[in-house]
């Protein structure tokens, strides 16, 4: 099943042929918003699931080019992103120790939203490409063979990051959890239509054009040995998000007026914009390019408040 919030927060769930709204089936579920209706609907699933297929079945459906998307998880409890969590097309050595960081819930948006770069001295803003797990029960101290039990679905998950901020390595708070640096959607895909989410193609498209192009098989570490870590360390709720990573060879400068879509197989497309209200520039080069030149840092800024003086 794909689950989605369109126009005003109206429960969705996707068909071939557009959206059915299914708030009705689901209006008994204690809430005070869209944020908990979609967390109380995961953690009692089963329960909803045959009247939800019911009027998704019989339901008039309304084409996704005329409603307006919202994100399928406006405010889950936890956002957790995997770090340095691929092999980067099998050129390091050794997977990196298993590590992550927390992001904001507030820095959620959704599809046909905008990343707002925000006025600071960061060197590069960019957008890493994510497949991420929607937690579908309360997850504290899970063991690796018994992770995949407590998935609800997947859905798609831009990482953005400002990166170079002072002080030096004291940055993934202000580098990672600004307000909107946290695109999902464009729906939820339920464990049981997503097979295989370990091997999975991701492609992120800035401007028409693919930066990213990599698969989920290249994980450092599994999706199972993600939630067994994160688990160890904390509790995950119904609706929390789990991004598992990137491959960072792709990666290039988010400015103003950009178009970013990403998607990972089967997940649908997600579309977002960038808008920078200082219309800083970049070279339009991605991490791969400048390791071609010798470079092992991400490309400087060429113009704008905060370029390099003599850039």
């Amino acid at each position: 099943m794909k689950l989605c919030y369109f126009d005003d927060f109206r429960l969705g769930v996707v068909r071939a042929d557009g959206v059915v709204d299914v708030t009705d089936a689901v209006r008994d579920i204690p809430h005070t918003g869209p944020h908990d209706l979609v967390s109380g609907l995961i953690e009692r699933f089963d329960a909803y699931r045959d009247a939800l297929e019911r009027t998704a079945a019989r339901g008039p459906a309304r084409p996704l080019d005329q409603v307006r998307l919202r994100p399928p998880l406006p405010r889950p409890v936890n956002v957790d992103c995997m770090a340095v969590n691929y092999m980067e097309d099998g050129t390091r050595d050794a997977p990196a120790p298993i590590n992550a960081f927390h992001k904001s819930p507030s820095a959620i948006i959704g599809d046909g939203d905008t990343m707002i770069l925000p006025d600071a001295p960061a060197t590069v803003f960019e957008g890493e490409a994510e497949l991420a797990v929607v937690i579908g029960k309360r997850a504290s101290h899970v063991r690796a063979e018994e992770a995949m039990s407590y998935v609800f679905g997947y859905l798609n998950f831009i990482d953005g990051s400002a990166r170079g901020l002072p002080p030096e390595r004291n940055v993934f708070y202000q580098a990672k959890s600004r307000d909107t640096f946290a695109p999902i959607g464009p729906f939820i895909v339920t464990a049981d239509e997503y097979p295989n989410p370990q091997k999975r193609r991701v492609r992120l498209w800035v401007n028409g054009e693919v930066r990213q192009d990599f698969n989920t098989d290249d994980m450092a570490h599994s999706i199972e040995r993600c939630i067994e870590w994160v688990t160890s360390i904390h509790t995950l709720h119904p609706g929390d998000i789990l991004a598992t990573g990137t491959n960072h060879r792709g990666l290039s400068p988010f400015q103003d007026g950009d178009r970013v879509e990403l998607e990972v197989d089967g997940l649908g497309r997600l579309h977002i914009t960038v808008r920078d209200d200082l219309r800083r520039s970049w070279k339009r080069e991605t991490r791969l390019d400048r390791q071609k030149q010798g470079f092992d840092t991400p490309t400087p800024q060429v113009a704008g408040k905060y370029a390099p003086s003599g850039a």
